[in-house]
């Protein structure tokens, strides 16, 4: 029997994707010879904290050396890029009929490689708090995110289900042992996987999913 819904939040509740891509090209648009190969990564590697990314472009990319101060640095500024176009950008489709639909009857949570303390201010602008017995950001991994959810609800692996748009979603929801369901709208992803349960365009596919087998 599912217990707990855990989703992630770019691209599985807000279509908020292109904007975290205009912000990387923007902030690296400084290195025009490098920039498509960073928003690239980027592109591949969705779910992954942005921090990780930046010492990956500097150290393997630009191949250049990058401080503690600097990564910070960056990430006040990709924040200042995003945060208010993400507070009012659109919903995935059927995202706010599905959280409104089953918040009563499952434990939702969100669990994101954005950091902690804005996507909480994000998910409190929009007033979806009231949806989520927890929102979970980085620097925790996902897998540990949904470990810290399971142990603390008492739940078994069958009863958590890891709703993602990314391979590194899908590896996270792995690595956790949890069944995971995969928004794919390319394909950035395909995964395969006893652990993945279905394959879905919107949170509208999540709806009818969670209808015929809960």
């Amino acid at each position: 029997m599912l217990k707990a819904v855990i989703l992630d939040f770019d691209g599985v509740i807000l279509e908020s994707i292109d904007i975290k891509t205009r912000a990387f090209r923007e902030l690296f648009s400084n290195y025009p010879e490098h920039v498509d190969k960073i928003v690239k990564y980027h592109e591949t590697h969705g779910g992954v904290s942005r921090y990780k990314k930046f010492e990956y472009f500097f150290k393997t990319i630009l191949k250049a050396p990058v401080s503690e101060q600097m990564l910070t640095d960056l990430g006040e500024r990709f924040s200042d890029l995003v945060l208010e176009e993400v507070k009012k950008c659109p919903y995935v489709p059927g995202a706010r009929d599905f959280l409104e639909k089953y918040s009563e009857d499952l434990k939702l949570y969100v669990a994101s490689g954005t950091p902690e303390n804005e996507l909480r201010n994000i998910v409190s602008s929009r007033n979806l708090d009231i949806f989520f017995e927890g929102v979970y950001g980085s620097p925790k991994l996902k897998s540990e995110i949904i470990e810290l959810i399971r142990k603390e609800e008492g739940l078994k692996k069958s009863e958590v289900l890891f709703v993602g748009d990314s391979e590194t979603d899908f590896k996270e929801a792995t690595r956790a042992s949890v069944q995971f369901i995969a928004r794919i709208v390319d394909s950035s992803i395909t995964p395969n996987s006893p652990l993945c349960v279905g394959v879905i365009e919107d949170l509208f596919g999540l709806i009818d999913y969670l209808e015929r087998y809960i």
